[in-house]
């Protein structure tokens, strides 16, 4: 189902953050054009994440993540007959979203009342490291820093070996979360420009994202006068039915049994200890939390007897909520996950396939299957003969280097 057909969207915009936006807008059926430079195109197509160079199974990873579905086109926005072509897109559009700082919007004449001076109904999308107002409004970041550890989240999660804050767990981790809220920014913006007909400015920023992913704690932390939430002791969860137990293989399931008095007796049975059930220490959650220690090593034994993939046979039937400690790989072929459609599989012809995750949104259970990004300005001819320009006048717009 696409439910944005019809909807045009400009993009002016790099790295993950903001194309991430425009590519959950194109999961829903909006038109997008990304526009690059036509000479450097976005740096993400260059960018070694993770230890992976670019190019790696003949794919560039993240630029497929951050812009599939989407048009590409090169135009030099400096020279003013590239700035004109853009005019021409963002005249037809129900959308413009950008990640230019400020400074770069205003000399390629890009900001609010330059793209609203020439298309008033379009809606202006915008996300930013730090947010549109403030001292730092002007200053760039990513999200390993911005939204990562600006936010407090690396700080809660305490410090890993060699005594470092822990990084972000994977490559573009805060970026999609903050795009996800941009998307959904714009749509709200769609719908009031169909009620009002007023075309809205959206904002959203890497440290807005973080701070929202971390609300709770920094709530608790105000209600306290704590500077840092305390973690909890890992040998003395108040709950240990909300803990994490390592099996015979070395692997990690994780039960999350919040009303654990419910699940207790049978719990005790599934993992071949009834005993405990009745035992007047663990009787009920506070008997269990004040002799926490002790219930936790009891059930840390049990699941110590068995390899991950016996419990897993085991706890197939258990009513409580648990799940494996999944690796990345694992998760990307879930059963579960491919049943509901989530992670689509690209076949690029080298030694692994693509898979790509869907946008997390459905409508009526339905499931729009992706298009793979385009080439780094590969729809550059293709895109101006819509506009109405000729051969030769693309050809001339070539020799003068305005586009690709």
């Amino acid at each position: 189902m696409s439910i944005l057909s019809g909807v045009k969207v400009v993009e002016v915009a790099l790295y993950g953050f903001v194309p991430s936006a425009a590519a959950v807008l194109a999961d829903q059926g909006a038109e997008v054009v990304k526009v690059v430079h036509p000479v450097l195109g976005d740096p993400v197509m260059g960018i070694a994440s993770w230890g992976i160079p670019p190019g790696t199974g003949g794919v560039m990873y993240l630029w497929e993540s951050f812009n599939r579905g989407k048009q590409s086109i090169g135009i030099d926005l400096a020279n003013p007959k590239g700035r004109e072509l853009l005019s021409r897109f963002v005249r037809e559009a129900d959308v413009f979203v950008t990640n230019f700082l400020p400074d770069a919007r205003r000399r390629l004449r890009i900001d609010v009342e330059d793209i609203q001076g020439e298309n008033p109904r379009i809606i202006y999308a915008r996300g930013s490291a730090h947010g549109p107002r403030g001292p730092e409004a002007d200053k760039g970041g990513f999200d390993g820093v911005t939204y990562w550890q600006r936010s407090g989240i690396g700080s809660a999660l305490g410090l890993e070996a060699g005594d470092r804050p822990v990084g972000m767990p994977g490559p573009g981790f805060g970026d999609v979360q903050a795009g996800m809220s941009l998307a959904g920014g714009i749509l709200g913006a769609l719908y009031h420009r169909e009620r009002t007909g007023e075309a809205l400015v959206v904002d959203t920023s890497l440290l807005a994202q973080g701070l929202w992913a971390m609300q709770a704690s920094v709530a608790g932390a105000s209600v306290t006068g704590a500077d840092q939430l305390a973690r909890p002791d890992p040998e003395r969860p108040r709950n240990p039915l909300n803990h994490q137990y390592v099996t015979s293989d070395g692997r990690f399931i994780a039960l999350a049994m919040l009303e654990s008095d419910r699940y207790w007796a049978d719990f005790c049975g599934r993992i071949g200890r009834p005993e405990l059930a009745s035992d007047p220490r663990f009787i009920d959650l506070e008997a269990r939390a004040t002799n926490t220690f002790e219930c936790t090593q009891e059930i840390s034994a049990a699941f110590k007897q068995r390899p991950l993939a016996e419990w897993v046979t085991v706890l197939s039937e258990e009513p409580g909520q648990w799940s494996t400690v999944a690796t990345v790989g694992e998760a990307a072929v879930d059963a579960q996950a491919v049943e509901n459609g989530y992670i689509e599989t690209f076949d690029f012809g080298g030694a692994n396939p693509l898979r790509l995750v869907r946008s997390p949104i459905q409508y009526n259970e339905t499931t729009v299957p992706q298009v793979r990004a385009p080439e780094s300005a590969g729809n550059t001819e293709e895109l101006l003969l819509k506009l109405g320009l000729t051969w030769d006048d693309i050809i001339d717009l070539k020799t003068e280097q305005v586009i690709t």
